[in-house]
């Protein structure tokens, strides 16, 4: 049989996982809950977007699903593949964002991807990536970890190529400065087929709650205090100037003439900016510029 993309497959599994990950982070946090809204397009696209404000863990939560539909893909979109612009395009994504309240707590977002090109070509892009504050070597090893269980049963050598993808996609070059300490990334992702690749996008979905449940669990009620705030909220403008100046989902969904609404939840609550502000040395700010944003081979830290 002949392996044909089925999108259906792929909107069911996304809004699946959507449901899966708002039902256990509302029961983590334990005061709010993600709002619920259904927005229907004229031309068949479907988004439902899912936000939780002011939570006692969570200061910003946003799980965001959509199906577009459009006569030609955005520049955005079609930039990695010229011979594709122009041409009808459905599109189904899952992106999630969480913004911690407490500032041990790191920043995670994840994102997942399906684009069906003109009924013929397709594509999967996504990964998963961590941006934490006040780093705990144990949980940046366990969330490297899990995006390595997550490639391990597609191919020799596949988490290792999708870390360094990440590592140098979430970078901000105008600071010369990772944004945080990476994860996975892959983009036009075609390998094995449908099926293969459908599989394989699965199961980097289905390690997102493990990757990150068990770090927000441990350090949420970790005391803190204005210093620790105030960092979290500095750092957080890194955060900003990434989705703003540099990510393509960004630009996709301001493109493609997504709610703007939607595009921008993924925006931190609140965030500061200090200028020519540097850390004081052998700091435990410091520690996060000098061990942990540098690009390193975290499997083989021994915690």
């Amino acid at each position: 049989m002949q392996d044909r993309p089925d999108i259906t497959l792929v909107k069911d599994y996304f809004l699946t996982l959507q449901s899966e990950i708002c039902q256990a982070i509302e029961n983590i946090d334990g005061v709010e809950n993600f709002s619920t809204e259904d927005i229907h397009a004229a031309n068949g696209g479907h988004a439902r977007p899912r936000v939780l404000d002011a939570g006692a863990h969570i200061e910003r939560g946003a799980v965001q699903y959509s199906h577009s539909i459009g006569l030609a893909l955005p520049p955005a979109a079609s930039e990695r593949n010229p011979h594709l612009a122009g041409k009808g395009f459905e599109a189904v994504a899952i992106s999630m964002i969480m913004h911690p309240r407490n500032p041990y707590v790191p920043t995670f977002h994840a994102n997942l991807r399906f684009f069906l090109v003109d009924n013929d070509n397709w594509y999967f892009g996504g990964g998963f990536d961590l941006t934490p504050y006040y780093p705990f070597l144990t949980d940046v090893v366990h969330w490297h970890k899990m995006a390595a269980q997550a490639c391990a049963n597609f191919g020799d050598g596949t988490y290792a190529r999708l870390k360094k993808w990440c590592d140098e996609y979430f970078y901000l070059p105008h600071r010369q400065e990772a944004r945080g300490v990476g994860g996975l990334f892959f983009d036009d992702w075609t390998e094995g087929g449908f099926q293969q690749s459908f599989d394989f996008v699965r199961s980097v979905g289905d390690c997102i709650l493990p990757a990150y449940k068990p770090i927000l669990i441990n350090r949420k009620d970790t005391p803190y205090t204005e210093r620790e705030r105030n960092f979290q909220l500095y750092r957080r403008g890194r955060y900003v100037e990434f989705n703003l100046a540099i990510d393509r989902g960004t630009k996709y969904g301001l493109q493609s003439g997504r709610r703007i609404e939607s595009v921008l939840a993924s925006m931190p609550p609140q965030a500061i900016w200090r200028y020519n502000w540097h850390p004081e040395p052998d700091s435990p700010e410091a520690e996060l510029y000098d061990r942990f944003l540098p690009v390193r081979d975290w499997l083989s830290e021994i915690t």
